[in-house]
């Protein structure tokens, strides 16, 4: 029971937080067979919640044994049944308990349960996947060659987050294909040969680079990102992009960057200048990407503004008092976040999710105490059920008005600047061309041929 609360709070806290959640690749896991599910690890804590909440099987984690030794943090991960992994970057660093920590991850697995690893060992900033460690493939070698299991599935998880500090931002949780375990000959000690557990970690490497996004420099990530939401937001494409194809679009221009770079650098740095100059051009000027577009007709622009404004009306009242009510604990949550994390990003987002948790219901508490002393249990009930739900209505209310005041901007930007307007526009579209032309020449590339070559 105390599992299944934590559970349903965990999706909650996710939901609240991210706008957007998508789950994609969930035919890949397997129902009934034991699985080992692999995740990359950008975001601390916040990672292995979005396995624990969205996965379509119970999973165990294995988590660093310091956890276990935290106010608060250590009753969660009891309560979800984890199993502690030493480190010798621990205080308690003693790594010869991990072989208890594998003998229970084998009992677990043998009873056809599941089992949550990520094998980079430690949350990072970096934008590629760190050198994993080879717990995952020992655990899985030893369970099928002794016989405990019979059949195992090694499932690679990827986190896909587009800005995994920013409150209502979107999340990807992309499960691949799985990988297979063959049983090996065990050394005299039990443990399976090293040559087996580096073809094994060598194969889960590879597929979790199939699942995420794996960019080899800062540098590199930034262009990227830079070039997909330009490339992504000309309106000729006419497409609701899921995050799964975003993704896939950003990991094909991974794998063209990293061929220009080494061919084709002049051309590359003219096109990352020409994308750092149009987006400073949007910045003078106040317009995001998205909303960069020619306005329809006079009359669907007129429509569109008096339908938002109607809902504006409908909802400001109970938007405000949600915003007012809620706002000492979003405050004390930013400054608790800033605090503890040190302005390290991987972490930044637990914190705040986790002082969230906190916050909010006691929030709500303090609204329910003070309506019974007004009112009695009347007016203490209703402001239960209706100050959260104000609370909600405020955080689509002000994500409605940034929308609404970014059409608008642009708007007024097109009346007032119009040759201006449609010089990005036709810049935009220009450096669209240059992408798709660098891109097909990545790929000539790629195969060995010449470029020049048609």
């Amino acid at each position: 029971m105390t599992r299944r609360i934590i559970v349903a709070l965990v999706r909650f806290a996710m939901r609240i937080y991210f706008r957007r959640v998508e789950v994609v690749g969930l035919d890949h896991v397997p129902l009934k067979t034991p699985v080992i599910f692999v995740l990359n690890h950008p975001n601390a804590l916040v990672d292995p919640a979005f396995l624990l909440g969205l996965a379509p099987r119970r999973v165990s984690f294995l988590a660093k044994a310091p956890l276990f030794r935290m106010p608060v943090l250590s009753f969660f991960v009891r309560a979800v049944e984890a199993i502690p992994v030493y480190r010798r970057q621990d205080d308690d660093g003693d790594v010869s308990k991990n072989q208890e920590t594998f003998s229970a991850a084998r009992k677990l697995l043998a009873g056809g349960g599941t089992i949550g690893i990520c094998p980079e060992g430690v949350s990072h900033n970096e934008p590629r996947l760190r050198p994993i460690k080879t717990g995952a493939a020992r655990i899985a070698l030893a369970a099928v060659s002794t016989g405990e299991v019979s059949e195992l599935k090694i499932v690679p998880a990827g986190l896909y987050y587009t800005s995994k500090t920013k409150f209502r931002s979107a999340v990807l949780l992309y499960f691949g294909k799985p990988v297979d375990v063959m049983p090996v000959d065990l050394e005299p000690d039990g443990n399976p040969p090293r040559a087996a557990v580096r073809e094994l970690s060598t194969r889960i490497e590879s597929a979790l680079r199939e699942v995420m996004l794996d960019a080899e420099h800062e540098e590199a990530h930034q262009t990227i990102a830079r070039a997909e939401k330009i490339f992504s937001s000309v309106p000729d494409e006419d497409r609701d992009e899921s995050l799964a194809e975003e993704l896939q679009l950003q990991q094909r221009f991974v794998k063209a960057y990293a061929v220009l770079r080494e061919h084709l650098p002049q051309r590359l740095a003219g096109l990352e200048a020409r994308m750092r100059r149009f987006e400073e051009e949007l910045t003078q000027a106040g317009v995001d990407p998205d909303d960069l577009s020619p306005p329809t007709s006079t009359f669907d622009v007129f429509r569109h503004l008096i339908s938002r404004v109607l809902v504006f009306l409908l909802l400001v009242a109970p938007a405000t008092l949600g915003a007012l009510v809620h706002y000492p604990a979003y405050r004390l949550g930013g400054y608790v976040a800033t605090k503890f994390s040190k302005q390290e990003d991987d972490v930044i987002s637990t914190v705040k999710i986790i002082s969230a948790m906190l916050l909010f219901p006691l929030t709500w508490l303090v609204a329910a105490a003070t309506g019974y002393k007004v009112q009695g249990w009347q007016l203490s009930l209703s402001a239960l059920v209706l100050i959260p739900l104000t609370g909600y209505l405020a955080i689509r209310f002000f994500e409605g008005i940034d929308s609404f005041l970014g059409g608008l901007r642009a708007l007024a930007f097109f009346l007032v600047r119009r040759r201006f307007f449609v010089r990005l526009l036709a810049e935009r579209k220009a450096i669209r061309t240059e992408i798709l032309s660098l891109g097909r020449e990545a790929t000539i590339l790629s195969q060995g041929l010449d470029p020049r070559i048609r």
